[in-house]
């Protein structure tokens, strides 16, 4: 177990936000948006960072309608192939 560290609960909206210390989000490689499981056991809070799903190219493609299929955008850049960026 690592060091003791001391935090502050905040409230956000409805909510309460657990504000973890930039030195132990390093060391648990969380950076905002990081996704993480989250249980009770024995009276201790356990955070634990999770993998997000892996979502296939098929899956996505799947996904798509006539209703939310929108129409092709001509951005310009001539031919083909030539296009700049």
């Amino acid at each position: 177990m690592s060091d003791l560290m001391i935090t502050i609960i905040k409230k956000w909206g409805n909510s309460l936000v657990l504000k973890i210390p930039n030195s132990l989000a390093k060391d648990m490689q969380l950076s905002q948006g990081s996704v993480v499981e989250v249980a009770v056991a024995g009276g201790r809070m356990l955070i634990k960072p999770k993998e997000p799903p892996k979502i296939s190219l098929t899956h996505m493609l799947k996904g798509i309608t006539k209703g939310n299929l929108h129409a092709a955008q001509d951005c310009g850049g001539g031919a083909p192939g030539q296009e700049t960026l």
